[in-house]
């Protein structure tokens, strides 16, 4: 089960779902997951994070660039040591970077659709169940590169996995909601 957001911009964006998520929930948290990724659309999240991903691009190019020059003595009598350490470095940070900004923005879809919608309970409900069936039916072989389409993580690992997670912890998302909604 499962819902995302796709497009340019908002006048050129869709939500899709599954028949697995039109099943799995009642009609209140469905609207509540509707309105989380219009917010995704509302708030340009596509966008921002096709930029964060070019920028993630771009300093990995660069890296590889450094480890090249330093490997082949290209780096002009800059130590080539501290150019390896940048080249391992940078990417590591950038991916960081991007998956905080990706975790950033499903608070903010988050927040922004149980507004639209005007339950955060039915969201923070949907959320729940989402993360339960994904739990029992974990993804077999999925590639973290899609994480980015799925309402919850569909990946598991807790620890420094956390770090490169698109998705915050379910637990805080639902926590969150519970509390727009003024209960504990």
């Amino acid at each position: 089960p499962n819902a995302f957001a796709t497009g340019r911009n908002p006048e050129n964006s869709v939500v899709a779902v599954t028949e697995g998520i039109l099943r799995l929930l009642s009609p209140e948290e469905l609207k509540g997951v509707l309105a989380h990724e219009i917010a995704h659309i509302a708030n340009r999240d596509i966008l921002i994070q096709t930029v964060a991903g070019v920028m993630a691009s771009t300093i990995v190019s660069i890296a590889n660039f450094m480890q090249f020059a330093a490997i082949f003595g290209m780096g002009g009598g800059g130590n080539p040591l501290m150019a390896i350490v940048l080249a391992i470095l940078a990417p590591i940070a950038a991916s960081l970077i991007q998956f905080a900004i990706s975790r950033s923005r499903e608070y903010l879809a988050d927040a922004s659709g149980a507004r639209y919608c005007g339950q955060p309970l039915a969201l923070a409900a949907a959320l729940g169940k989402l993360q339960s069936w994904n739990q029992r039916i974990p993804m077999q072989n999925g590639n973290p590169t899609t994480a980015e389409m799925f309402i919850v993580a569909p990946l598991f690992g807790g620890g420094m996995a956390k770090l490169f997670s698109t998705h915050p912890d379910i637990n805080d998302r639902i926590a969150r909601l519970r509390e727009m909604a003024g209960v504990r």
